[in-house]
């Protein structure tokens, strides 16, 4: 039988090939993975954007249906992702007010308070990859064809991988995206909450050395806003 393209795209992911623990005044775990040739979906073009979509969704589905029993909680240490909006709060309300002449402070305010309202997971925690933005995923020939960077990767909510409905999809894809998971309307509720706090906090914190980020972080926050009616 063939494999579906999620799970196809979960087996091409940066499999470290080799790995060890802190030590020799390296305070991490660290990795050394093979070399993937593409680009990443920030710069290079997409030829079939709701197939792109699809492949996506069932990636994070392939992902999900792992056993997590043995997966690193959200909330522990280095696992920031997959956590309750609740504990960004703090964080998103310091980048809304550091935005202040950036954004609608009004609308982001609105649309961030709506996602904190959404009821919390209440399913056992499932496998996150956690940053899943445009930067972390490889084309080849305008195909979606990997997921990098996996140093996000955790036990949570799995609302979190719900990043890139807002950072990458129209609204069309979007749609198809959130069907294939069959998301309910909490958990999308929350992922527009994940999308919109990682983007109010990387704009700032990039503002002056990554322009691309901020871009990205710029069109998420108008695409949250779009979505929710806020605009």
């Amino acid at each position: 039988m063939a494999a579906s393209p999620g799970a196809s795209l979960a087996a091409r992911h940066s499999c470290p090939s080799s790995h060890g623990p802190a030590g020799e005044g390296y305070p991490f775990a660290w990795s050394v993975c093979r070399w993937i040739p593409g680009e990443d979906a920030h710069r290079g073009p997409i030829s079939d954007r709701n197939g792109a979509a699809l492949t996506l969704a069932r990636f994070i589905q392939a992902l999900q249906a792992i056993d997590p029993s043995e997966g690193p909680r959200s909330g522990s240490a280095g696992v920031e992702r997959g956590v309750p909006l609740l504990e960004r709060d703090e964080r998103v309300r310091q980048a809304i007010a550091a935005l202040a002449g950036d954004i609608d402070v009004v609308a982001v305010t609105r649309a961030w308070d709506a996602a904190l309202a959404a009821p919390p997971w209440r399913g056992p925690p499932v496998w996150l990859h956690g940053d899943l933005h445009p930067g972390n995923l490889l084309l080849r020939n305008g195909a979606l064809v990997a997921v990098i960077d996996f140093g996000g990767l955790g036990v949570g909510d799995p609302a979190c991988d719900l990043l890139p409905a807002w950072t990458l999809f129209s609204a069309s894809e979007r749609r198809s995206f959130r069907e294939q998971l069959a998301c309910d309307e909490a958990g999308w509720a929350r992922g527009k909450g994940w999308a919109l706090s990682i983007a109010l906090i990387a704009w700032p914190y990039y503002r002056d050395t990554n322009p691309g980020i901020v871009d990205m972080a710029r069109r998420t926050i108008e695409r949250v806003l779009a979505d929710a009616g806020s605009r």
